[in-house]
């Protein structure tokens, strides 16, 4: 199906650190939006969780940062990125040590930070990191909406307005968004929680597919109204 929408949407699931499945995904959107849709605008939506487990997260996020040209780009914290951010305002052992229990290693060794010399330091994160990726974490936004569909990491509470969720559960939530059918006025899309093959709902699809856990990254095509899209919906995955 051909759209009529000015702009045609690319949402990105989780990438953790696999620069090499990240580039072989940009090519193929690059190649099938100017075969599909030479005439209209491209936007690249990344759900978040650039880093960690994969040794390419410095790579994947100077990828990201440079963007494509010929897309626009919006950019999406993870719960990676809150490990991360909170790391940078303490030293203490329960934020690192949570952070390098969902793969922070790779992450600091890619930044060539040398956790065994170095230990947890957070002035010392900063400096690899430097200004300009620092920067950028700070500025992820938190959800993206347009039309009748919005992008975020993990998901929503059921029964509560958007305006009134919490950063923390549209970062962490599972069972309480994955298990309920309720239907938030408009369709959701997030990652956060993998699992081999995109997931498909009334209220939401989900398509973080493993990557960095020997799994597919996935980007899903929003060309079509909401309806429409749960029923036929368009995946590339690398």
């Amino acid at each position: 199906m051909t759209s009529t929408a000015d702009t045609i949407h690319y949402v990105i699931g989780d990438i953790h650190g696999q620069d090499e499945q990240l580039c072989a995904l940009l090519d193929a959107i690059q190649s099938r939006h100017t075969w599909k849709h030479p005439e209209q605008r491209g936007k690249l939506i990344y759900l978040g969780d650039y880093i960690d487990r994969g040794a390419g997260s410095k790579a994947v996020i100077e990828r990201v940062m440079r963007g494509v040209e010929g897309f626009d780009s919006i950019y999406l914290k993870g719960n990676h990125e809150a490990l991360i951010l909170d790391c940078l305002e303490t030293e203490e052992r329960p934020a690192w040590g949570t952070w390098m229990a969902v793969g922070g290693r790779p992450t600091l060794k890619s930044f060539g930070y040398d956790l065994a010399h170095e230990r947890y330091n957070s002035e010392r994160l900063s400096e690899v990191l430097g200004d300009t990726i620092l920067q950028w974490l700070q500025s992820l936004q938190i959800y993206y909406r347009h039309a009748d569909f919005l992008c975020v990491h993990a998901g929503l509470i059921p029964n509560v307005l958007l305006e009134h969720q919490n950063e923390k559960d549209l970062l962490w939530v599972r069972r309480k968004f994955l298990d309920s059918d309720f239907d938030f006025g408009f369709g959701v899309i997030h990652g956060h929680t993998s699992s081999q093959r995109p997931v498909v709902k009334r209220n939401r699809i989900g398509i973080d597919t493993g990557a960095g856990k020997e799994g597919e990254l996935t980007a899903l095509i929003v060309d079509r109204a909401w309806a429409d899209l749960v029923k036929s919906p368009t995946f590339i995955s690398v």
